[in-house]
């Protein structure tokens, strides 16, 4: 039968939902509302016409051209297109089960964007090890990544990895932005995890309260700096998987300084509040360490890079804020500490670091920022910011050198 024909496949597709329906097996579950889900007319003719060839050796390779631009384009279209489509060629090549329930359920983060945050937040619990499930208590790039995909159980599939999962869906991702703003927040939601030892803010006033309650309080100074570059790092790096140079140079550009300009929510400064302001410095350091990794992800930490232009123009915007903010001239919503350790943090960073960055500011915004940093009491850091900026800064360097020996 020639499945284009009009007493084809791909009629009995389009225009006989009910036989798909029987031929996935499950046609109570499949009906949304009153009405019986069907196949768009192309999708359901490219489909019955790869399915009537063998699988042998012969029509495999055209097959395994024709596969992706099925999978493509049964994702694109509306649910739950991807899961008949799949269950018909479940039925058909058995083999190739375990990649086509992957990219049947991948499908629900296509379409879903509750779907990706809370596939965002179980990646970031897998790593943190904090709040999660028991397999996940350990944390880790192994807990993130897991062993692959594949059956290595004898009755199915064995559970994915979130982080191998979010490889497979992040470019079928439709609205990049909550990718960022959810990664800001489950950062900032890490830090507090970190600095309150994860007790939640009920456990922590009861242990405040008893006899042992300072001892409960206690955190681990250079532990927790240790995990909040973990934290720090796992949200550059989805950044940069998720949107590449483009989606780390708006989050530099116009996410963070938003971040630091809007009002942040009461329940961050209440957990700050109730560690001692722990919480604040600790979310200024992850978000210098945050801004940093992701610019040295896109641009390359050394000077002469295809990307260098794009680097000078996003430092010098981000930095021109820095110096309006320091100088007074912005009010800021975030709380003091965040905003003081994150101006430190992602000051010493470049100056450690990144030092070829700094060659590419103006000598003006540099001076701003040494003249707020030695009003915070930062003289050393304030000098070191001018000598590594190049000859054009030494005179700025001097000069606030001669001023401080006064």
């Amino acid at each position: 039968m020639n499945p284009l024909t009009p007493n084809g496949p791909a009629r009995a597709l389009c225009s006989k939902p009910p036989m798909v329906a029987r031929a996935i097996g499950k046609k109570d579950s499949l009906v949304l509302g009153n009405s019986i889900p069907t196949l768009p007319l192309p999708l359901a003719a490219l489909l019955s016409l790869t399915i009537t060839y063998k699988i042998d050796k012969t029509s495999e390779r055209y097959l395994n051209l024709v596969g992706k631009s099925v999978v493509v384009l049964a994702a694109g279209c509306p649910w739950p297109c991807m899961p008949i489509v799949s269950s018909l060629w479940a039925q058909k090549a058995k083999r190739w089960s375990d990649f086509l329930i992957f990219s049947a359920s991948r499908t629900v983060f296509n379409l879903n964007n509750d779907a990706v945050i809370q596939l965002l937040r179980s990646c970031f619990s897998s790593v943190m090890g904090l709040n999660s499930a028991p397999r996940c208590k350990s944390g880790g790039v192994g807990a993130l990544l897991g062993h692959g995909l594949g059956s290595h159980f004898s009755n199915g599939m064995s559970p994915v990895a979130p982080g191998i999962f979010y490889l497979r869906i992040y470019p079928f991702v439709r609205d990049i932005t909550i990718v960022t703003e959810e990664i800001l927040s489950l950062l900032m939601l890490s830090v507090k995890d970190i600095a309150t030892g994860g007790v939640s803010n009920d456990a922590l006033e009861k242990l405040k309260k008893s006899k042992f309650g300072m001892r409960y309080g206690q955190v681990s100074l250079t532990s927790a700096m240790t995990r909040v570059k973990v934290a720090a790092s796992v949200g550059a790096s989805f950044v940069w998987i998720s949107g590449g140079i483009n989606l780390v140079q708006n989050v530099i550009k116009e996410t963070l300084p938003s971040w630091f300009i809007s009002t942040q929510r009461s329940e961050h400064s209440r957990g700050s509040r109730e560690s001692g302001g722990l919480v604040a410095k600790l979310s200024g350091y992850a978000l210098a360490y945050f801004a940093v990794l992701c610019g040295s992800f896109a641009w390359g930490i050394d000077g002469g890079t295809a990307s260098s232009k794009w680097r000078a123009r996003v430092l010098k915007t981000h930095l021109e804020f820095m110096a309006t903010a320091v100088e007074g001239k912005i009010s800021l919503g975030c709380d003091w500490a965040t905003w003081r350790t994150y101006v430190l943090g992602f000051l010493g960073l470049m100056v450690r670091c990144t030092p070829a960055w700094l060659l590419e500011v103006d000598v003006d915004v540099l001076k701003t920022l040494s003249k707020g940093l030695r009003q915070w009491g930062e003289e050393e850091l304030a000098v070191a910011l001018l000598t590594v900026s190049g000859f054009q800064a030494m005179g700025a360097a001097a000069e606030l050198i001669i001023h401080g020996s006064r």
